[in-house]
């Protein structure tokens, strides 16, 4: 890839790594085990240019983001609030559903997965729930085990309920929603994003090209403005990506993180690089923005096992990040 390859796409731009301060021999370096860790595609953003781009099979394509779809729903919920159709983060669960009219539980305890809701073994519930005949009534007729907004318990049937929540207020489907506010007006080349009884899938399910992820970390890198539209409110962005819960930063490997809203917080201390948050799907999925170092990196991988994701990291905080210390 050269700065003279020409972009079909009017948003992105093309540098040399060079110059977006990145060392390509040390890039090249890392090129070597991308196969052998079964990578899809690994992209580079710097200064908010593509500085470096890997993609499996020579060419860009659409893949599932398993979790990731959650922090992308969280930019979602975080517009119907700027546009006043969701009250705030404080709004109770049960205005929306019928089943819960006593509930403590409030979007903000969705988005920080902190509900109370019992929900074991790191969401071994939620394929129980996509079999039940009342999908929203599984995860609400949970019985609660703390109080909402102490507790971290990793819950995608909380993630459910946030897309089910947002078409109830807009009168949209997720996809419909995130197609008129973040796809269209970003230049997004295609989206798939799967369904369950009506509702889109809160906790996985969307597909993109990975350049489309990654105009997604450079909209939160450029604080939800998108070259003259804030698309997303900038404190909703800043709000959204702090640490509400230290979440899974116990968690060996280390692949997560502190949690924020529905994006993960990791901090250099943690992860030996850089202050960072990310977007993370099963197996080893990223899409992670470092403000500091203006930097946005998207890594897609094939599955092959949960702590397989650990390699994805290493690629990510010790060669990207060793290629970006100059």
């Amino acid at each position: 890839m050269t700065t003279t390859e020409k972009l079909e796409d009017s948003y992105l731009r093309i540098a040399k790594p060079s110059e977006a301060d990145l060392d390509e021999s040390k890039l090249m370096q890392m090129a070597e085990w991308l196969e052998p860790w079964k990578m899809n595609s690994v992209l580079i953003l710097r200064n908010e240019t593509i500085a470096w781009e890997w993609h499996a099979n020579g060419e860009d394509a659409v893949l599932p983001l398993l979790s990731c779809t959650k922090s992308l729903l969280s930019a979602l919920i975080g517009i119907a609030i700027e546009e006043g159709h969701i009250q705030g983060v404080d709004q109770p669960v049960a205005d929306f559903f019928d089943q819960v009219p006593d509930s403590p539980v409030r979007i903000k305890h969705l988005l920080t997965m902190t509900s109370g809701w019992d929900w074991p073994d790191f969401d071994k519930p939620y394929k129980a729930m996509k079999k039940a005949e009342d999908p929203i009534g599984f995860v609400t007729e949970r019985p609660l085990i703390s109080e909402p907004g102490t507790a971290y318990l990793y819950n995608s049937g909380g993630s459910h309920l946030l897309s089910a929540i947002l078409t109830a207020a807009t009168g949209q489907s997720a996809l419909e929603y995130a197609t008129s506010r973040l796809f269209l007006p970003m230049g997004f080349r295609q989206a798939k994003w799967t369904s369950h009884k009506g509702i889109n899938e809160g906790g996985t399910g969307l597909q993109l090209y990975g350049r489309d992820l990654a105009k997604l970390g450079l909209l939160y890198l450029r604080g939800g403005d998108w070259f003259g539209k804030q698309l997303i409110p900038s404190a909703w962005v800043d709000e959204s990506t702090r640490r509400h819960h230290r979440g899974l930063l116990h968690y060996e490997p280390p692949i997560y993180g502190a949690y924020g809203y529905h994006w993960w917080q990791s901090p250099a201390e943690h992860n030996g690089a850089f202050d960072c948050y990310f977007a993370f799907g099963h197996g080893g999925q990223y899409l992670l923005v470092a403000p500091d170092e203006r930097l946005v990196v998207v890594v897609r991988k094939a599955l092959a096992g949960r702590n397989e994701a650990v390699k994805s990291r290493n690629l990510i905080f010790e060669h990207i990040a060793g290629a970006a210390k100059k």
